[in-house]
């Protein structure tokens, strides 16, 4: 936890609760469902929490924002943002309903509102979004033939809508063919050694009509 609050620390008491929470509901899930590695189980707050909510460093949501989870397994980066950001509505999807699951246990668990979750693949789900955020479920020419089609018209954030993706390595191949898309080296923000080589990547993407 206290990595949470050395990076946000304007943070209420409600949400600092719901943060301290996820500890226990994790381990608690995990020894049941195997949502997250063993070995990762124990670095909880920096290799998943942490880690999600570095997209809050590259945007911050306004009110009345909505976003798209593609892939979320056990709630990665959706319910870390969720509760940093109460007023934007998360839409968590993912293929396997064990995991849906737990998703919707911890949520709820947690009393978050703003939180749907549900067992679909991305290509299916209906609706706009200002954002589709992700953690490296796929390339990104996959992942953006799946969701291409789902961004709203109307911007009111500093970054263009479109992907916020997290993902590690050298992406130079990888986003060849996306001259747009921009790299933000989460080093920059937090200092453990786990986010030498990650990276959030904004990739805007036009409203299809």
């Amino acid at each position: 936890m206290e990595f949470i609050l050395k990076y946000f620390p304007e943070l209420t008491e409600v949400q600092i609760g719901q943060f301290q929470q996820l500890e226990a509901l994790y381990h608690d899930w995990n020894s049941k469902i195997n949502v997250i590695s063993r070995k990762d189980i124990d670095q909880l707050y920096v290799k998943h929490v942490l880690h999600s909510l570095a997209i809050a460093k590259i945007q911050k949501f306004e009110p009345g924002t909505y976003v798209l989870d593609v892939g979320t397994g056990g709630g990665f980066p959706g319910i870390p943002l969720a509760i940093l950001f109460p007023e934007t509505r998360f839409y968590l999807i993912d293929v396997i309903l064990k995991k849906i699951n737990v998703v919707k246990a911890v949520a709820e668990s947690l009393e978050l509102k703003n939180v749907k979750a549900e067992q679909i693949r991305a290509e299916n789900v209906k609706g706009d979004f200002d954002f589709i955020v992700s953690r490296a479920v796929t390339n990104m020419p996959d992942f953006v033939s799946w969701i291409k089609d789902k961004i709203k018209k109307q911007q009111k954030h500093e970054l263009k809508n479109g992907i916020l993706y997290l993902k590690g390595g050298d992406l130079t191949e990888e986003l060849a063919s996306f001259p747009n898309a921009k790299e933000y080296n989460i080093s920059d923000f937090f200092e453990d050694d786990f986010f030498e080589t990650k990276k959030v990547v904004h990739l805007p993407l036009k409203y299809k009509s």
